[in-house]
């Protein structure tokens, strides 16, 4: 089922003594318009390997050692609690007029930007008790900005499909408790069925993740079930266009070219409004995983074990299918994968780490993989005259992609699958960083009186009369977390005024609100489209049918007391 603007999300602070605010616009999108499938062109011979930029060791013979380790690479103190997550210095101004305005922009960001991807076939399984190693928080050095989580086969039986649609599914609100203590947000949500994507992103980035919209296609029983497909999210990043592209192709070994027809339909399908990017891979990067169902051919049972048990994982890479896709299949061109120097992902008996001993006996395969793309802005046979693996990042479009880590998580056993993550810096050219919109906030509310709030919009701002800023508790986890509103429309007064301003009264608040709830509160703004929004934003309106949108436009500490 599509979901809508209750999918976006908006800026939040994690620091104890204060928050943040955030003003972002959304606007229903029309449907996808759904290309034509045409014949699959076949490349009659592959062009030079080029991995990309892969700092972890490449596979060279037989891999002698386990499953990269991850350390040192995601959020989280040591002990998995936020006690050594660092906060942005908080910025302080004198209260009354001179006000310094205090932004999103004004918390240094880093130069590059820090994505951890996590695919899972859960197999319908309810969520594990802890998934704090497979977020990686007990581990990691607090720089990770954005969670990309892309499930399969979650529980989407009719009974439990009704239940989530009236509340959250324990997948999201699993992931949304664990990381939203850390200072994620739910940035974007798309479910199809069984497959399920979730985008969360530290509350400081939120300004500067822009035209925020969602794609689904089907294609199972020729396109009208949705347990196959696809489900992606693209965004601007900075002013850098990203697409993550989640997928669960057709199964068993003798589908492998079911399993390209059916990618292929789904970047075909996917399209995308108002953006230059209107296709999947028109984007500077993008981010494809899921359980994509290759399987390892030709090697019976014995041989497989025996190179598992033994590391000698080359033995079955080289007739890994997807492996073998890139020789041939023109769609994949580009596509770059990191070493799979971690034991293959399916098929396990539940609850256990032994593979398949059902009557089906499954031979073992890396069904569950992460690749990147960039988009190339030069040649192809520029990055073959280049020679150096890591290059082809220098030719594209600018933006650099590091891959630090690539392993699965054997330690959890509620899925015939194991996840898989992968952790990756993105290095951008330049960077989009001044805000939509800066507000002025007092640094105390002492009374109802001192709950004003001034904000000023960049010339390319389209203001509406949709336009509401709501308030938020410190640590909430997406934009219906709102404890309460004021309307910020634009009257026919504000066209040549620099500096707007909106008055909070006793109404806009709660009927009850306890008083410590006020300490660490945030503001923020959303444009809402739903029609049922007339009296206030209603978490419940109905989704629009279509991709969509949202441009997180500004940040602003309080605290009301």
């Amino acid at each position: 089922m599509d979901q809508d603007i209750s999918d976006q999300s908006q800026a939040q602070q994690d620091d104890p003594n204060g928050a943040a605010a955030a003003v972002a616009q959304a606007a229903a999108d029309t449907s996808s318009t759904h290309a034509a499938a045409t014949a699959r062109p076949r490349r009659p011979q592959r062009s030079a390997k080029v991995e990309g930029s892969i700092d972890i060791s490449e596979p060279k013979g037989e891999a002698k050692e386990q499953p990269i380790a991850v350390a040192n690479e995601e959020e989280s103190a040591p002990d998995g609690t936020g006690a050594s997550h660092p906060k942005p210095p908080r910025t302080a101004g004198p209260k009354g007029p001179g006000h310094h305005p205090v932004r999103a922009a004004s918390v240094p960001h880093p130069p590059t930007s820090r994505v951890h991807i996590i695919t899972w076939n859960v197999g319908s399984a309810t969520p594990p008790d802890d998934i704090t190693s497979l977020l990686g928080l007990n581990v990691g050095d607090g720089n990770t900005d954005m969670y990309i989580i892309g499930l399969q086969e979650v529980n989407s039986m009719i009974n439990k499909r009704l239940k989530d649609v009236l509340f959250t599914d324990q997948w999201s609100e699993v992931c949304m408790e664990r990381l939203s203590p850390f200072g994620y947000v739910l940035v974007a949500s798309q479910r199809m069925q069984g497959l399920l994507l979730l985008i969360f992103a530290k509350y400081f980035h939120l300004p500067f993740l822009r035209g925020v919209q969602t794609e689904t296609t089907r294609t199972g029983l020729g396109g009208y079930w949705g347990n196959k497909g696809g489900v992606s999210a693209r965004m601007s990043v900075f002013g850098h266009t990203i697409c993550f592209l989640n997928c669960h192709l057709p199964a068993h070994m003798e589908n492998s070219d079911q399993r390209m027809e059916d990618f292929e339909s789904i970047l075909q399908q996917q399209q995308f409004e108002g953006q230059a990017a209107s296709g999947v891979l028109d984007h500077d990067v993008v981010f494809w995983f899921g359980d994509l169902n290759f399987r390892v051919e030709d090697l019976d049972m014995q041989v497989v074990k025996s190179a598992i048990d033994n590391n000698k994982y080359s033995i079955l890479w080289e007739k890994d299918q997807l492996n073998m896709a890139k020789d041939s299949e023109t769609v994949l061109e580009g596509f770059q994968e990191g070493p799979l120097k971690f034991p293959p992902t399916y098929k396990f008996d539940v609850g256990t780490d032994t593979y398949d001993t059902s009557g089906k006996k499954r031979k073992p395969a890396w069904t569950d993989r992460i690749l990147w793309r960039l988009r190339a802005t030069a040649p192809a046979n520029a990055a073959l005259n280049a020679g150096k693996r890591g290059s082809i990042s220098g030719l594209t479009s600018g933006t650099k992609v590091t891959q630090h880590c690539y392993r699965s998580h054997m330690e959890y056993t509620v899925s015939d699958h194991k996840p898989v993550s992968s952790i990756f810096t993105l290095q951008f050219p330049y960077k989009v960083d001044i805000p939509l919109v800066t507000l002025l906030v007092e640094d105390e509310w002492n009374s109802i009186a001192d709950a004003t709030t001034k904000f000023r919009v960049a010339p390319n701002f389209a203001r509406s009369s949709w336009d509401w800023i709501g308030l938020y508790k410190v640590g909430f986890k997406h934009h219906k977390d709102y404890v309460g509103y004021v309307w910020a429309k634009q009257e026919e007064a504000d066209f040549h005024r620099q500096e707007h301003q909106v008055i909070w009264t006793q109404s806009s608040f709660p009927l009850q609100l306890p008083s410590t709830a006020l300490q660490t509160v945030l503001i923020s703004a959303q444009r809402m489209t739903a029609p049922s929004c007339s009296q206030r934003p209603d978490p419940a309106a109905p989704a629009h049918a279509g991709p969509n949108t949202a441009t997180v436009a500004a940040a602003a500490p309080i605290r009301p007391k």
